[in-house]
C-alpha cells in the first residue's frame, strides 16, 4: 500500500540574523517569525507525513496556542510524525520539497538541507529532493516578506 501526503507552510520575515531551514541555522539578514522556530521546510514535511497518514495537520498536534511549543525546534514535530508513521507500519518512499523565496538562494544550500533531512528521518539522501524557486519578484515571497514551502511525501507499507 502507498499513501501520498502534501504539506504547505508559510512564515513571514522579522528582524534577526538567521533562519532555520530543514533544522539547519542559516546566517541571513532576517529571521522567520513563528510560535516555534518557524522552520517552514520541516513544517511542510511534517504536514505531508501527517496528511499521508490521514492524521490532520501540525496545528492539530502542536497548536500555536499552547505555550509548550513556543520556540520549540521543529524537529520535535517531525519526529512525532515519523513515530506515528512507524506505528502504522509505514516508511518513507521519497520526499520532494520546494522552498519558495527570493533569498536566500536554496541552490547553494540544497545538499546541506538534504543531508539534514536524511539524518532526522534516518533515510538515504537519494530519496530526498529539495529545490528552491523564486516567484519572479511577485507576491509576498517576491517582495521578500517571507518564505513558503511545499512538500510531497510518498509512504510505503512495511512488508
Amino acid at each position: 500500500m502507498f499513501r501520498v501526503g502534501t504539506g504547505f507552510d508559510v512564515h513571514a520575515f522579522t528582524k534577526g540574523d538567521s533562519i532555520i531551514l530543514c533544522g539547519i541555522e542559516i546566517p541571513f539578514s532576517k529571521s522567520l517569525k513563528g510560535h516555534s522556530d518557524a522552520d517552514v521546510a520541516l513544517h511542510a514535511l511534517t504536514d505531508a507525513i501527517l496528511g499521508a497518514l490521514s492524521l490532520g495537520d501540525i496545528g492539530r498536534w502542536f497548536p500555536d496556542s499552547d505555550p509548550l511549543w513556543e520556540n520549540a525546534k521543529s524537529e520535535i514535530f517531525l519526529n512525532k510524525a515519523l513515530q506515528l508513521m512507524e506505528d502504522r507500519q509505514m516508511t518513507i518512499g521519497n520526499i520532494d520539497m520546494t522552498i519558495i523565496c527570493q533569498q536566500p538562494k536554496i541552490s547553494t544550500l540544497h545538499e546541506t538541507l538534504i543531508e539534514s533531512v536524511a539524518k532526522i528521518c534516518e533515510i538515504e539522501k537519494n530519496i530526498i529532493n529539495i529545490k528552491g524557486t523564486t516567484t519572479e519578484n511577485l507576491g509576498f515571497t517576491g517582495r521578500e516578506e517571507g518564505i513558503a514551502s511545499l512538500c510531497t511525501v510518498l509512504l510505503n507499507e512495511i512488508k
